[in-house]
């Protein structure tokens, strides 16, 4: 390709080590300009990739993949190592079904040394390589890549923890786009920093170490004049958590500039022990909407490059109608706070953060941490609303346990982009919150459809005294489905003698499709629509079904511990014999990434699969 001379001919890391310095400036300019034009037309991750370029590309010079393990942290800036490892020519199917993943995804490319997708994971599986290859006796480096952002979570600091005194060879790449971990001060302290990044200090202590082991005094040695080095700059330097964990750190440095980035990792590649490379890079850049805004750019629809405005304006979804309606309640109580995990805009409380930022709070990427401090803010006689999404919801399950239902404490939950979530795939689905919530004694479960009645389950949420409440509701706007039927745990939304249909959430308008083409074949279907996941009238649903003999529930979570199964039990116990049971939900495995009117085709749980299923199923009965 005439625009990519160089990109287009790079199909493996082998290609970008054989790059002189100047080509690989060159390959980088080439890299923002495909990832623009190319994002623009499918949508991803923009911000972060723009500001990774110069890093994944010297990670890919220096080092050989596959046999070096390189690993992403979160995942979701691994764009620029896809197109350097053969995979230029499937952008175009970015995050759609069946084409190129977001993320890191091992079973696309030996390439993807693991799994990404949530976040402070990274460190963590590269140290559990760098122990596997020293136990293997394999000669290799492992790397990984994280972002400011991840060192939020916890996790991180779990593994920083153990690979610093490990002592195991593993490269720690943290890119900094936004903040510095341990600035340091002073003329002294800023000259030491330079002289410690410089060529001919690394070259020179490298080879003075080599002839103190000559002789047999060494070691000795060189532990004694380690020590005093220590000691020295820790009076001038302000030292880094990484140089007390038992890394050797080595930064800030410049990680938008190419020459600087591949000399350091080729540096750090020769120590042999823990290291932290710390890179100050610029998110966005390259595109000035970007680099102007960067959070909206994070993670981006289709758009127009020359005006970065989106191909297609967004109206209300759930996510902006929770953030609203919590305002609302923040101005009427200034006992209600709003708590979420560095998801702020994601999880629509932008405008809640704006008018009482008092009350909010953004702890960053620690669910667990989010979960226990809103059940300190309940303790203490606040009302705490915590978003979180779905699938970042399953880190926190142990403290929704131990420091919330048991203890009754009446926190709300916001568990957004529950069920079928579309382009981010397999680790994005929100398909497990209805079987690890609806387990835990005390915990209610809501299940609103319609902004109607979520707004109604938030006001009642709040105003319940009795133990924590979650409210889950989809990625997206409301459907057909715009009434409330919220006063009651359920509602019968249709009645009808041949088949008892029951369903909840965003997925009712699949089973009211369902309801019409049933009745055009002369099937007359009973709607059940559960409101509470948890408190359901089991004696209406005892009812439709004695009058009906047949029962399909329709769910986007997965079949096991769904609330089909449940009602299956209730069957039995109440001695129905049914002509035809079936249950319709996202199966017993993960759903990859495509969008979600797909999803519930491939699932075989639309309007029109369920109908037919129905009917071909009670033609034979």
């Amino acid at each position: 390709m005439e625009e990519y001379p160089l990109l287009s001919h790079i199909m493996s890391p082998y290609d970008v080590g054989k790059l002189t310095e100047e080509q690989l400036e060159n390959l980088c300019g080439e890299i923002r300009f495909f990832l623009i034009r190319s994002l623009s037309l499918t949508g991803g991750h923009l911000a972060s990739n723009l500001g990774i370029v110069e890093i994944a590309a010297a990670i890919d010079s220096v080092f050989q993949s596959p046999k070096d393990k390189i690993i992403y942290d979160v995942g979701h800036q691994c764009y620029v190592h896809k197109l350097l490892t053969g995979r230029m020519d499937q952008f175009a199917s970015l995050r759609q079904l069946d084409g190129l993943s977001g993320f890191p995804r091992p079973w696309e490319s030996p390439h993807d040394a693991f799994i990404g997708g949530h976040a402070s994971m990274s460190i963590s599986a590269a140290l559990g390589m760098a122990r596997a290859r020293t136990l293997r006796g394999e000669d290799h480096s492992v790397v990984c890549v994280i972002g400011d952002g991840a060192l939020t979570g916890g996790m991180a600091y779990e593994a920083l923890n153990d690979a610093g005194q490990s002592g195991e060879p593993v490269i720690v790449v943290y890119n900094d786009n936004e903040m510095s971990i341990s600035p340091n001060v002073g003329a002294v302290a800023k000259r030491l920093s330079k002289i410690r990044l410089k060529p001919q200090y690394i070259d020179l202590k490298r080879r003075m170490k080599a002839c103190f082991r000559r002789y047999s005094w060494g070691e000795d040695a060189i532990a004694k004049v380690s020590a005093v080095k220590r000691r020295v700059r820790s009076m001038v330097l302000r030292q880094t958590i990484f140089d007390l964990m038992g890394f050797t750190y080595l930064g800030p440095a410049d990680g938008n500039d190419i020459k600087t980035v591949k000399y350091l990792l080729t540096e750090a590649k020769k120590l042999q022990r823990p290291v932290v490379l710390h890179f100050k890079t610029v998110k966005g850049k390259g595109y000035a909407p970007s680099e102007q805004n960067p959070g909206y750019f994070h993670g981006v629809a289709p758009f127009d490059v020359d005006t970065g405005l989106p191909k297609k304006q967004g109206g209300q979804n759930f996510s902006s109608v929770m953030g609203a309606e919590l305002t609302q309640l923040g101005e009427e109580d200034p006992s209600v706070c709003a708590i979420t995990a560095a998801m702020k805009n994601g999880t629509g409380l932008n405008l809640f953060a704006q008018k009482f930022p008092q009350r909010f709070y953004d702890v960053g990427i620690a669910e667990e941490h989010a979960i226990t401090m809103s059940g300190g803010l309940a303790a203490g006689g606040m009302k705490p609303v915590c978003c979180i999404y779905s699938t970042f919801l399953q880190r926190g399950y142990d403290q929704l346990i131990h420091d919330l239902a048991i203890s009754r404490l009446p926190v709300v939950i916001g568990v957004d982009r529950a069920g079928l979530v579309g382009e981010d795939g397999e680790t994005h689905q929100g398909l497990f919150d209805v079987p690890f919530l609806r387990t835990i004694p005390h915990l209610q479960v809501l299940s609103p459809a319609s902004f109607s009645e979520l707004r109604r389950a938030l006001r009642w949420a709040l105003e319940q005294r009795e133990g924590p409440v979650a409210i889950r509701y989809p990625k997206g706007s409301e459907l057909e489905f715009r009434e409330d039927t919220f006063d009651h745990p359920q509602a019968v939304l249709q009645e009808g003698k041949d088949i008892t249909l029951v369903s909840y959430g965003i997925m009712i308008n699949q089973v009211l499709e369902a309801h019409r083409l049933l009745s055009q074949v002369g099937i007359q279907g009973e709607i059940v629509k559960l409101n509470s996941l948890t408190a359901f009238d089991k004696e209406v649903l005892i009812r439709s079904l004695r009058k009906t003999g047949h029962l399909a529930v329709v769910e986007d979570c997965g079949s096991k511990g769904c609330v089909g199964q449940e009602i299956e039990a209730l069957v039995q116990e109440a001695g129905i014999s049914l002509e035809y049971c079936r249950l319709y939900n996202c199966g017993d495995d993960f759903v990859p990434a495509g969008k979600v009117s797909q999803l519930y085709e491939r699932c075989g749980i639309t309007g029109a699969q369920v109908a037919h299923s129905i009917q071909e199923a009670m033609r034979n009965v």
